[in-house]
């Protein structure tokens, strides 16, 4: 029974669960579930493209180009390199020990906050010995003061001394240290303007589907936030860069992938809106629309269109008639309009039914049936008792 009872156990001590735990963090959350929430959507699509008869490729570009634009904003949103920084240090794990190693530190910037990555290199003591060690902590400063909270809190856990360098940069906010002060307000317009631009692409895409001209334009509305979006961030930068010294190394802060990616997706959304706006002016009621329920039926707008173009050629291609002809003509059906009138207010005379008072021979009688036209099939009438 000892091996049953003493599994997950070290040295008889009591089972550790929260073993699992202890992993390095090898991805964010947030950017995963953006992730396989828009792949999904574009992997539907692809399934469903082959069924599409008409402007195949018009449909792929304006819906890659719609989920790519939507991706890049919430990944911006949520992304921690807007600006990174890495090196290799050689330094203490704690702040009076003599003991030093070979690391990599690295700092990873977002919009409401830092992440601060410290990790043993391969050559080090301690990782040759088995004692892996990878940090990775997240500094939010998304009010005035969490930032220094939240760096008193690591100094109380006693977290790595070259972690705790790093951080301090972005924790005092006195002359001389306000680079978290500048970052925070960077962030704080930047992630204003990421969500108009957000709504702004929801909006975009009604509009692609109902009336694709204003869908254009929004695409370009779309864009130019974006673009405004990147250059805001730039321009609340610190004036003067920061550079960090954490045990005799500099690292050197520069703009990092999620900030090229929003440049280059803003692009992207205006060159494809200006595309798109342009080819509908010069060929308009090209785009089909979502409402067209009826597609490729005579109720299409692209048959009716068709075909009020061909009833405003039809008088162009009629014979043309001579006055002389068309004044006679004129005459001919008012006189004839003339007999009609006359002939219904004369009435109607049923010579077919014969008052019992009034006597006639047979020939008259029989001249006048032949003048009776009934519709209906004769019916027999009841004598009269």
């Amino acid at each position: 029974m000892k091996g049953w009872f003493d599994a997950f156990r070290n040295d008889g001590g009591p089972t550790l669960y929260s073993y699992s735990n202890r992993t390095p963090v090898t991805g964010d959350i947030h950017l995963i579930t953006i992730f396989i929430v828009f792949c999904t959507i574009f992997a539907a699509f692809l399934i469903i493209f082959p069924g599409i008869r008409k402007e195949r490729v018009a449909t792929f570009f304006t819906v890659t180009l719609s989920l790519f634009v939507g991706a890049s904003i919430q990944v911006a949103q949520y992304g921690s390199t807007w600006h990174t920084t890495s090196s290799q240090i050689v330094s203490s794990y704690s702040v009076f020990s003599r003991h030093r190693t070979h690391a990599e530190i690295a700092g990873y910037i977002g919009l409401m906050h830092i992440n601060i990555t410290y990790k043993l290199l391969g050559n080090s003591e301690a990782s040759q010995d088995g004692g892996d060690i990878e940090f990775n902590e997240r500094f939010w400063w998304r009010s005035p003061t969490e930032m220094s909270d939240a760096f008193k809190q690591s100094l109380q856990r006693g977290t790595p001394f070259p972690i705790i360098s790093l951080a301090e940069y972005f924790s005092l906010h006195q002359e001389g240290f306000s680079w978290g002060t500048r970052y925070r307000e960077a962030g704080h317009w930047a992630s204003i303007m990421l969500w108009t631009s957000f709504a702004a692409w929801m909006i975009t895409n009604l509009l692609l589907v109902v009336v694709p001209r204003y869908g254009a334009y929004g695409m370009i509305f779309t864009g130019t936030l974006m673009l405004l979006t990147s250059l805001t961030y730039w321009s609340l930068l610190p004036c003067e860069p920061l550079v960090a010294h954490v045990d005799g190394s500099i690292l050197i802060f520069n703009f990092g992938w999620n900030y090229w990616l929003l440049l280059a997706a803003g692009v992207g959304c205006v060159l494809g809106g200006t595309v798109i706006a342009v080819i509908d002016l010069i060929f308009p009621h090209q785009f089909s629309t979502i409402l067209e329920v009826d597609y490729d039926t005579p109720y299409d707008r692209h048959v009716i269109i068709e075909e009020s173009f061909d009833t405003r050629n039809v008088g162009n291609k009629l014979p043309k008639i001579a006055d002389d002809d068309l004044d006679g003509r004129i005459i001919v059906s008012k006189l004839s309009k003339m007999e009609s009138d006359q002939s219904s207010s004369r009435g109607i005379v049923n010579r077919g039914y014969d008052p019992p008072d009034y006597h006639r021979n047979a020939n008259d009688v029989s001249t006048m049936k032949n003048h009776w036209a009934y519709p209906f099939p004769p019916v027999s009438r009841r004598a009269n008792d």
